[in-house]
């Protein structure tokens, strides 16, 4: 029953952050797009544009931001590898949990501070300090709302490599990716 619950939070994490990662890579288009129409603007017409560099800073922001947990769920974030391959996918597992607990940690501050400034940038009317001047709120309930999701999916890869450092199984063998190949082929 329990293990049953928590492959449906897995399964549903995975599912999630799956989404919302590869959609907010549609993104990255658009980013390309305002750059090169800032540089055409500003470098062949002689006259650049006031919100070209504000909005690349956003997109860019919200593409870092929100793909943050897309790349921990494919394990594209960096490791130790002298250490890390040298040991047992158990022992690994243990690293794994205890680098997961750690990053919580501090992505539960960022998420507090995330909310305290979109309180605040609503209460004072932030805005970017440039010509365009356009409001912050927004940017800062992104944060909030990554930050929420990469600790769902921390959490998520904590109860999976909690239950191969116990069981010696992997939770989810549907779902392999990089390291989990490894500890499946052991």
């Amino acid at each position: 029953m329990l293990v049953t619950l928590i492959k449906r939070y897995c399964l549903g994490t995975h599912a999630l952050v799956t989404f919302i990662g590869k959609s907010i890579s549609y993104a990255m288009p658009f980013l390309a797009f305002v750059v090169a129409f800032e540089v055409f603007s500003r470098y062949f017409l002689n006259k650049p544009t006031i919100w070209a560099y504000d909005l690349s800073l956003f997109c860019f922001g919200y593409i870092a931001a929100l793909g943050g947990a897309y790349a921990q769920q494919q394990r594209a974030h960096i490791n130790v590898d002298i250490l890390y391959n040298k040991v047992s996918p158990r022992v690994r597992s243990a690293f794994n949990i205890f680098s997961f607990m750690l990053a919580i940690f501090f992505v539960a501050i960022i998420f507090k501070m995330s909310l305290e400034k979109f309180f605040e940038s609503i209460e004072f009317d932030y805005r970017r300090q440039s010509e365009w001047a356009p409001h912050m709120h927004h940017y800062w309930v992104m944060m909030a709302v990554a930050s929420g999701i990469l600790v769902l999916q921390l959490l998520s890869d904590i109860l999976e490599d909690g239950y191969n450092l116990f069981t010696g199984k992997i939770l989810l063998p549907d779902l392999i990716r990089g390291e989990e190949e490894e500890i499946a082929n052991d």
